[in-house]
């Protein structure tokens, strides 16, 4: 196992570098930084604007393997990914985004799966009854829900917790407090942000998990195996939870690992409304400002974050299925 995690890594370390070298080469050629200095007053000449862009290895009058050899030494022999056309540094960009979408984002998408499951292994227990109905109703309406009405709710009912307790029990805005010392009080500070754009994410995105868990599950639950099992003495709950479960469970926990790029990049809404200062809004402002460092490094970014997730995804295929662990 270990030479294959070896092995697996290797080649997605190729596919990295690959990815990223062609995401910069597309970035500087289409992208423009000197847009950001255009309507300043007082205006800047081209000549200025490019003494300002070269020594960021932005300027566009440079020719692009240049530009591009001394983006990918300063990578290679320092791990500098570059400057924004504005001045700021990207790495320190991207550590500060990626942990802010980390606190939110992981604590969402965990609390989703292991509500979806849930849900989905009680309402396919009992298919067709009244509490699968009504589950099915619920989540039918959360998965049209768009993100921006969910998150309007969630911030009028938090809004109300405060206004009728008296005090502020949870924030609407923002990843944490200014000012808060002790590891207690920040533990809570963190809390009380995160509970809103939490809420929020877990309304739309647990109903997909509940559907594709049900469907999985029924699937199995007439298979021989699982007959099998029921006749050597197992209750139907143990039947399911022992043996129906485990194979149904695969094709979620692969999609789960392959939605962590997306968790990281694609709450471009929710870090918005609750002005989190994450990495989907890091990726649109890298966009708005024509800025080909951080727009590469986001790529690179998704890229390290796919392979993970490729390689997330066969560790656990190979902890739930014997079968695949033989191989």
């Amino acid at each position: 196992m270990f030479k294959y995690i070896i092995k697996k890594t290797a080649s997605w370390l190729v596919v990295i570098f690959l990815a990223t070298n062609i995401a910069y080469l597309l970035a500087a050629t289409f992208l423009d930084p000197r847009s950001n200095y255009v309507g300043r007053n007082p205006p800047l000449g081209p000549e200025e604007i490019g003494r300002i862009l070269t020594p960021l290895g932005l300027n566009p009058e440079t020719p692009l393997i240049e530009r591009w050899w001394g983006w990918l030494s300063n990578i290679i022999f320092h791990w500098d990914w570059g400057t924004s056309p504005l001045g700021d540094p990207v790495s320190a960009q991207i550590a500060h985004r990626a942990l802010v979408s980390a606190q939110l984002l992981l604590v969402a998408t965990i609390l989703s799966v292991i509500i979806g499951v849930a849900l989905g292994v009680y309402t396919a227990s009992r298919q067709y009854k009244a509490a699968d109905r009504f589950w099915q109703g619920v989540s039918i309406i959360t998965m049209n829900t768009h993100v921006v009405v969910a998150s309007i709710l969630v911030v009028a009912a938090g809004l109300w917790i405060n206004r009728v307790t008296g005090h502020r029990v949870v924030y609407v805005t923002g990843a944490s407090s200014l000012g808060v010392e002790g590891f207690f009080p920040k533990l809570l500070d963190m809390a009380q942000h995160l509970i809103l754009p939490s809420i929020s994410l877990i309304i739309i995105s647990y109903a997909g998990y509940h559907m594709m868990q049900r469907t999985l599950l029924l699937d199995n639950l007439n298979a021989d195996y699982v007959r099998t099992a029921r006749a050597k003495g197992l209750t139907r709950a143990q039947a399911i939870r022992k043996h129906a479960l485990r194979t149904s469970i695969i094709p979620v926990a692969t999609s789960v690992a392959f939605s962590v790029p997306g968790i990281f990049t694609g709450a471009i809404m929710t870090e918005t409304i609750f002005a989190w200062k994450g990495m989907g809004q890091y990726f649109i402002e890298t966009i708005s400002r024509n800025d080909v460092n951080g727009t590469t490094a986001v790529a690179a970014f998704g890229a390290v974050m796919i392979a993970f997730s490729a390689i997330l995804a066969d560790l656990v295929v190979v902890a739930l299925d014997p079968r695949v662990r033989v191989s």
